[in-house]
């Protein structure tokens, strides 16, 4: 089997099946796992500091009912987000990361390469151009190893021109809208939900673009979207995916 048609692993989230997600501990696993590429989320606190944080608010990952951007950094820095839903309090002690920790800890790994979606929530409250600017910033560091991604055309076209680094748009529906969108703002990178592709006989748009589907934990699915031509695959199972013997045919880099 050709390595060409073994699509590439992201951890999405961070190695979030067996850690919290969006955390230094679940970053930190997919590295161990063998994961050369991550995804997390970034929103704003009330302060306008980006922090790790998929959800608007704290409940699922906290239990706590508060909105990210209600609570300062130091505020969320003392919040725990160990989902104790879904490993009780095996991970207690995990709080919210800023995303400056997380590009001190990403400067020693220095074969990792990360897609930073800044959310739609803080992009509306606190304005496109002023998230990305601050997220941008922060980067600087690792822009190299950096790609922006969001569900906003506006904000990718903006990142486009000012990042100076790749970025990606997460496709939120497949229709003719959505085609035409891609097609004006010519990300880097379409990431789109595969339960929204088009049957298997029907092509995936063609463009300047590589294809990364998300949420796959079966191997052999990641295989069958290879061979629609998606080069890149999200998976919160990074650990299992990558000891499956069809992943360790392909190069890590």
């Amino acid at each position: 089997m050709q390595s060409a048609r073994i699509p590439i692993l992201i951890a999405h989230r961070g190695y979030a099946r067996r850690y919290p997600e969006n955390s230094l501990p679940a970053l930190q696993a997919a590295v161990d796992a063998g994961g050369v590429f991550v995804e997390f989320d970034i929103q704003l606190s009330r302060d306008g500091v980006p922090v790790l944080l998929h959800d608007p608010d704290l409940m699922r990952t906290s239990g706590r009912p508060e909105c990210v951007w209600e609570l300062s950094r130091v505020e969320l820095g003392k919040v725990s987000v160990g989902e104790p839903r879904r490993f009780g309090s095996r991970y207690a002690a995990v709080c919210v990361p800023s995303l400056a920790e997380v590009v001190e800890w990403w400067q020693c790994q220095l074969h990792l390469t990360a897609f930073v979606e800044l959310k739609e929530e803080s992009l509306q409250r606190f304005g496109c151009q002023s998230m990305l600017e601050t997220v941008v910033e922060v980067l600087k560091p690792v822009s190299d190893r950096a790609v922006v991604i969001s569900c906003n055309t506006s904000l990718v076209a903006s990142a486009k021109r000012i990042a100076g680094m790749p970025v990606g748009w997460v496709v939120p529906e497949w229709n003719a809208a959505s085609h035409e969108a891609a097609v004006a703002c010519s990300p880097d990178y379409l990431f789109c939900n595969w339960k929204r592709f088009p049957p298997s006989h029907e092509p995936l748009w063609e463009g300047p673009w590589s294809w990364a589907a998300y949420e796959v934990t079966d191997p052999q699915q990641a295989l069958a979207l290879a061979l629609r031509g998606v080069e890149y695959v999200e998976t919160m199972a990074i650990g299992e995916m990558l000891k499956h013997p069809l992943f360790q045919q392909r190069p890590s880099r």
